[in-house]
C-alpha cells in the first residue's frame, strides 16, 4: 500500500492527512508525487494507528 492509498482510504486530503500525523503537507505531496519516497516503517506505523482508531 502506497501513501496515497492509505491516505484516499481515510478520504481525507493531504492537508488533513498531513496534520493528523503532525507531517508537512509539502512531505505527502512530495511521497505522492514520487519525489521522495516514504520511509517503509513509517508506512507501516500510519497504516496501524489508522487500523486502530477505525479510519480504514
Amino acid at each position: 500500500m502506497t501513501i496515497k492509498e492509505l491516505r484516499q482510504a481515510t478520504g481525507m486530503t493531504q492537508k488533513d492527512f498531513a496534520e493528523y500525523f503532525d507531517i508537512s503537507k509539502r512531505a505527502v505531496e512530495s511521497w505522492e508525487g514520487g519525489k521522495r519516497n516514504c520511509p517503509s516503517y513509517l508506512l507501516e506505523l500510519m497504516k496501524y494507528k489508522l487500523e486502530k482508531e477505525n479510519l480504514i
